[in-house]
């Protein structure tokens, strides 16, 4: 599990073709690895990954093709610069909201713009995934914890503090640029709850009968 504040900013080094899918090297930069071992999860980008091999610089992991297939590290390159964190231990301060590295999809930038000091970013998500975005609450974009500031269908935007844009990627995030996006873990689970015993045999989803019979009418 992971909390959303991205402790530094990597790059990927290399990126080797293997039996079908991807092993990445990725070098960590001002992130220390002194305390990890081989077999520990990383969040790049928001993706939980597991080090397979540690080095003085970074460390090496296996991307599978689901994980190529649902995120953009399909579209990443030597050089591409990724948002990194390490997994929670008992002591870590919760200063994001609980991620687990699973990502759910892809967003699209559709506007950037500035907003006093911050950058507001305007996001496309994809439409099923648009019924666990709720004002105010949370999101994981590349990795990031970041609060919804306002939502229109399956449109989202979101204020980046100069901290936020000086420590991650998203400085360099331009208009039409795909993000790892995870929606609120409670929502899901919330999701799969109200479905109660029915859940082995409901469709997934929320509907309007599904909130009927939940007593939200």
């Amino acid at each position: 599990m992971f909390t959303g504040i991205i402790l530094a900013v990597g790059k990927i080094t290399k990126i080797e073709q293997k039996s079908g899918d991807v092993r990445l090297a990725i070098d960590t930069g001002k992130l220390s690895l002194a305390e990890a071992h081989i077999g520990d999860s990383i969040a790049v980008n928001g993706i939980c990954l597991t080090a397979v091999a540690l080095s003085e610089y970074g460390f090496v992991a296996d991307v599978s093709n689901e994980t190529l297939a649902r995120t953009n590290l399909k579209q990443a390159t030597i050089g591409t610069p990724v948002n990194l964190e390490l997994a929670l231990t008992p002591q870590t301060r919760m200063g994001g909201h609980i991620v687990s590295g699973h990502v759910d999809g892809l967003a699209v930038l559709v506007k950037k713009q500035q907003d006093g000091r911050s950058i507001r970013l305007t996001f496309k998500a994809p439409d099923d995934l648009a019924k666990y975005i709720a004002e105010k609450g949370s999101i994981c974009i590349n990795g990031i914890s970041l609060t919804i500031n306002q939502v229109e269908g399956a449109a989202f935007s979101v204020n980046v503090v100069p901290h936020t844009l000086r420590e991650t990627t998203l400085g360099f995030l331009e208009v039409g640029g795909k993000v790892n996006l995870e929606v609120d873990l409670l929502a899901r689970y919330m999701e799969r709850l109200m479905k109660g015993e029915a859940a082995a045999n409901c469709p997934a989803g929320v509907t309007e009968n599904l909130l009927k019979e939940s007593g939200f009418f």
